[in-house]
């Protein structure tokens, strides 16, 4: 069977070959440590330390197959981009399994390529969950100068392995959509360019021709969700870089898909897609495809929110004026990065009909109501308990001022906003201010949009 044959029977497996102990995006260096030592037991793998990070966590190197043709593959550059890192360990125990219908398929990848993997390349990043390194210097501009071990440890593994292919994998902003659609962009795809010029020699169109067969694979699975990132060329970054050196790089995106925030399905999709295209660069196939369908995958754009509220009327001094409003939601994570909360802003308001929600609501039958501030400070945050919140949300109240409040990660479950003091509150209809305010119908509130989310009231 081809790459595509194949692609189905692979994603229907996935769940069999899913590493269950990474079950969200906020795993850390020790998950990963913990799991590559069990790897050793399984001799499916040469593992090798690399290096160590500016803060001194192990950065690991993993070897499999012994063909002719050398793929190196790196994850999680940036510490708050850790699909693929999910994904690569599925892979691991895909290919350590035997004896379930998939056995030529590992025979194929194991005798004619070569695979080298550097899962978590910024492991202080991923514990703090930041783009960074632990100098908050972004690695994937530090491919000219080389000044930090993570950068250097890519560099060296590169030029030691002198891979054939490169596969430089991140995730990009939930934001971007497939260009003049409403398609969220779930992967998209890059063969960067290596001069300014953007030529393409036959390194580069190596790497064309292996997103053509990933891309229809992705096609099978979520049609019209894929689109190809901007290749203006970055003399710093890696990807950039590996190009030039003579590594087909393909550059993959993990990006938003509704109702998959913690990438899980996006992850499924990188386990059936790397797959596929691995079995098309053992077998040669990727060859047959033509550079032209690269240049037919879509642009990205970037016109995706997460919440769109849709002609509502607005007061204003020249009487009732109808707009759209868009808001995103913000991560905040505590110091430890294991938790987080919302904090919403306002990213744009009038005219936003070239945009996309995530959640879209039409209110042409609405009227604005801004948000009220309850007129009792609270003793301390417990004290929202004995309030009747359902009662106060139909009356708009949703902001409460509670002096002793520390940060907390609690009451972000709750309908409602908590402030130190009324200096903190901004909930004016503009701009980055943080939304609370009211959807009112025929004279009774019946929506209210709190911190970026609406709730229905009385529900």
């Amino acid at each position: 069977m081809n790459a595509q044959q194949y692609s189905g029977a692979l994603y229907q497996a996935h769940d069999d070959f899913k590493e269950e102990s990474l079950k969200d995006r906020r795993f850390k260096h020790a998950d990963v440590k913990r799991l590559i030592q069990d790897l050793r037991s399984k001799n499916s793998f040469e593992i090798k330390e690399e290096g160590k990070s500016v803060e001194d966590r192990s950065i690991y190197h993993l070897t499999y197959g012994s063909g002719k043709t050398v793929l190196l593959l790196w994850s999680q550059m940036h510490g708050d981009e850790p699909t693929a890192t999910m994904a690569l360990f599925d892979i691991f125990n895909f290919l350590s399994g035997k004896n379930d219908g998939f056995d030529d398929l590992r025979k194929a990848i194991k005798e004619n390529l070569t695979l080298h993997f550097i899962p978590m390349l910024n492991p202080d990043g991923a514990e703090r969950y930041q783009r960074r390194n632990a100098m908050n210097v972004d690695l994937n501009r530090d491919a000219q100068v080389l000044e930090f071990p993570e950068s250097k440890i890519l560099k060296r593994v590169r030029d030691e392995t002198n891979a054939d292919f490169g596969f430089n994998l991140h995730d990009q902003s939930n934001y971007y959509n497939v260009d003049k659609t409403a398609n969220t962009a779930a992967i998209s795809f890059l063969a960067p360019a290596y001069n300014y010029e953007k030529e393409i020699n036959s390194t580069r169109s190596k790497a064309m021709q292996t997103i053509v067969v990933m891309n229809e694979v992705v096609q099978q699975i979520l049609p019209g969700h894929v689109g190809r990132y901007n290749d203006d060329f970055e003399p710093r970054a890696f990807g950039d870089n590996i190009q030039k050196w003579g590594t087909s790089t393909i550059l993959v995106e993990a990006g938003g898909i509704r109702g998959d925030d913690e990438k899980q399905f996006n992850r499924k999709i990188h386990f059936t897609m790397l797959l596929s295209g691995f079995l098309a660069l053992a077998d040669g196939s990727y060859e047959n495809m033509e550079v032209s369908a690269y240049e037919n995958i879509p642009k990205n754009d970037r016109k995706m929110v997460d919440l769109i509220i849709r002609n509502i009327s607005v007061e204003s001094p020249i009487g009732l004026k109808t707009m759209d409003i868009a808001i995103n939601r913000e991560e905040v994570q505590n110091d430890a990065a294991t938790d987080f909360y919302y904090n919403s802003k306002i990213a744009d308001l009038g005219d936003l009909s070239t945009f996309f929600g995530y959640q879209e609501f039409e209110a042409s039958a609405y009227n604005y109501k801004k948000a009220k501030v309850f007129d009792q400070d609270l003793a301390k945050i417990g004290d929202l308990k004995n309030l009747d919140l359902n009662a106060l949300l139909s009356q708009g109240i949703s902001e409460f001022i509670c002096p002793s409040m520390k940060e907390s990660f609690e009451i972000n479950s709750l309908p409602v906003n908590v402030h130190k003091s009324a200096r903190d509150i901004d909930i004016e209809l503009k701009p980055d201010a943080n939304p609370s305010f009211f959807l009112e119908k025929d004279g009774i509130l019946e929506y209210g949009i709190i911190n970026g989310f609406m709730i229905q009231l009385n529900k």
